[in-house]
C-alpha cells in the first residue's frame, strides 16, 4: 500500500494510524497527528480504492451505502499491511492507535468490528456504522474517541449515536463529542481531540511509573 511512515521519539512510543477522508491521501493527517503526539510514530496509508478519481480505503454502492464484501476484504488488507509495517519499522503492534476523517473514520471503525485487538485505541472523525448485524469481537481494552457534527449532513445524529451503542455494546470505553461545524473539521474539534489523547494514553502511562 502506498503509505508514509514517520519516525518516532523512540521505540517506545505510540504509533497513529493515519487513515484519510475521501479524495485525500497520506498527507492530508500528518500535521493534525503531530499537534496530537508530536513523540508517535506516525505511519500514514492512502487507500487503494478510486470513485470518480477520488481515493477511498473502500468501495460504496450509493452515498451512505458501503459495498460490504468489499469493506471486509480492504479491512483485512489494512490490518495485514499494519502487521508487516509493525515489523519493517519495528514498532509496537499493540499500540497502535487509529486517526481516521469520514471515510478512514470508517474503515478505522471496520476494523474495531471485524478483528479482535487490531488497535489500542481510535479517534473517529464523522464515522458512521461500518456494518450491521455483526457479532462484535471484545473491545473491552479499546479506548475510542468519537467526534461528531450536530448538522453534518453526511451523517446524521441518529447514525452517531447507534455507533456508540454498538461501540459501548463490545465494552470499549467511548467518548463522543458534538460540534457545530457540519461535516468539516473544526480547531475545536483537533482541541478536544489533543485533550482526550493526553488524557487518556499519556496520563495511563505516567501511572506506570
Amino acid at each position: 500500500m502506498i503509505h508514509k511512515f514517520i519516525q518516532g521519539a523512540n521505540a517506545y512510543v505510540k504509533t497513529l494510524l493515519l487513515l484519510h477522508g475521501t479524495g485525500g491521501n497520506e498527507n492530508d493527517l500528518i500535521d493534525i497527528a503531530k499537534m496530537i503526539d508530536p513523540n508517535a510514530h506516525l505511519l500514514a496509508v492512502r487507500g487503494e480504492e478510486i470513485e470518480q478519481g477520488m481515493t477511498r480505503f473502500f468501495k460504496r454502492l450509493s452515498p451512505g451505502v458501503f459495498d460490504e464484501k468489499n469493506l471486509e476484504m480492504r479491512t483485512k488488507q489494512l490490518d495485514e499491511f499494519v502487521d508487516r509495517a509493525a515489523i519493517q519499522y519495528n514498532f509496537d503492534r499493540n499500540e497502535v492507535i487509529a486517526l481516521g476523517y469520514s471515510n478512514g473514520a470508517n474503515i478505522a471503525a471496520s476494523m474495531l468490528f471485524h478483528l479482535e485487538n487490531c488497535l489500542e485505541g481510535a479517534i473517529l472523525l464523522h464515522p458512521m456504522v461500518p456494518r450491521r448485524g455483526l457479532v462484535l469481537p471484545s473491545m473491552e481494552h479499546a479506548h475510542i474517541l468519537i467526534t461528531a457534527g450536530t448538522n453534518d449532513n453526511l451523517c446524521p445524529l441518529a447514525i452517531t449515536q447507534e455507533l456508540k451503542q454498538l461501540l459501548e455494546g463490545a465494552h470499549a470505553k467511548v467518548s463522543l463529542h458534538w460540534f457545530d461545524y457540519g461535516h468539516r473539521l473544526s480547531s475545536q474539534e483537533i482541541q478536544k481531540v489533543i485533550l482526550w489523547y493526553d488524557e487518556t494514553f499519556k496520563k495511563s502511562k505516567q501511572s506506570l511509573h
